[in-house]
C-alpha cells in the first residue's frame, strides 16, 4: 500500500508543529516578528554619552575668551617644543628660524580667532587700515590673549623709519627656559616674533619680524621684537598723511 508522501518543505514537521509554524509565520503573528523601533537620529547625535566629555568643537568661542591655560603647563608644552626643534637643526639660526615659522602658525589662527571674536561682539567691527593702531593691538589685545598681559613699551627706530620695537620685559615662554652659555645669542622669543609676523602680515602690513635679547640689571630676560616693514606699508602710510 502506498502512502502519500508529505511535502518535502514539512517533511521533518508533525502535525502540532505544523500548527507552531502556522503561529510562528510572519503572517500569522507580525507583533513576534517586528523590530524594535530604532531611536532618532537628532537624539543619538545631541545627547552626549554619561562620562564623555564634550567635543572642543562644540564649545563657544566667546565663552572661552577669558579662559587661562596653566602656566606649567604652557611652560612644559614650550620647552618639549624647543628640545624637539634643537635636536633637528644645524645652528642657532636655524633653530630660530624654525621656532618663528611654529609662532607665525600660531599666529595666523590668533589673528582669525580675534578677528572672529571682534565681528561677532560688535555691531560695528573695525578694521585698522593704519599701521601704528594696528601696532597698538597687537602691543595690548594679541600680547593680552596669547601671553595674558600686555607687552610693555613700543619704540620707534631714531636711524630708521622703516623700524619699529615692541618691548617685553619678561616674555612668559623664556622664564623656564635655560639657554646654554655656548648659544647665549639665542632667543626662544623668535616665536613671538613669528606670531606678530602673521598678525602684521593678515592685517596687510608686511613685516620682516625678528626677536633679540636685550638685558639689563632689572630685568635678565627683557627682550626686544624687531618689526622692519616693507617699503609698500611707509609708501602707504604718506598717502595717508597727504
Amino acid at each position: 500500500m502506498s502512502y502519500a508522501q508529505p511535502h518535502p518543505r514539512f517533511s521533518v514537521l508533525s502535525s502540532s508543529s505544523l500548527a507552531s509554524a502556522d503561529h510562528l509565520s510572519p503572517a500569522a503573528s507580525s507583533t513576534r516578528f517586528s523590530l524594535p523601533s530604532a531611536p532618532s537620529i537628532n537624539t543619538t547625535l545631541t545627547t552626549p554619552r554619561p562620562g564623555v566629555r564634550p567635543n572642543i568643537y562644540d564649545r563657544n568661542l566667546n565663552k572661552t575668551r577669558t579662559a587661562e591655560v596653566s602656566a606649567s603647563a604652557f611652560a612644559f608644552l614650550f620647552s618639549e617644543v624647543v628640545q624637539y626643534t634643537q635636536k633637528r637643526v644645524s645652528g642657532i639660526a636655524d633653530l630660530e628660524r624654525r621656532l618663528n615659522t611654529l609662532g607665525y602658525r600660531v599666529g595666523t589662527r590668533v589673528l582669525e580667532l580675534m578677528s572672529w571674536r571682534n565681528e561677532s561682539s560688535s555691531k560695528t567691527p573695525k578694521r585698522e587700515i593704519r599701521f601704528l593702531p594696528a601696532l597698538m593691538s597687537i602691543h595690548t589685545q594679541v600680547w593680552r590673549t596669547v601671553f595674558g598681559k600686555p607687552a610693555d613699551a613700543i619704540e620707534k627706530s631714531v636711524e630708521n623709519p622703516d623700524e619699529y620695537m615692541i618691548i617685553d620685559n619678561d616674555p612668559p615662554i623664556t622664564r623656564n627656559i635655560s639657554v646654554p652659555r655656548d648659544m647665549s645669542q639665542l632667543s626662544c622669543s623668535s616665536f613671538s616674533a613669528g606670531i606678530v609676523e602673521a598678525v602684521l602680515d593678515g592685517l596687510g602690513f608686511p613685516a620682516r619680524v625678528t626677536a633679540h635679547n636685550t638685558p639689563n640689571e632689572l630685568y635678565p630676560n627683557r627682550t626686544t621684537i624687531l618689526i622692519k616693514l616693507e617699503k609698500s606699508v611707509l609708501e602707504r602710510e604718506e598717502t595717508f598723511k597727504s
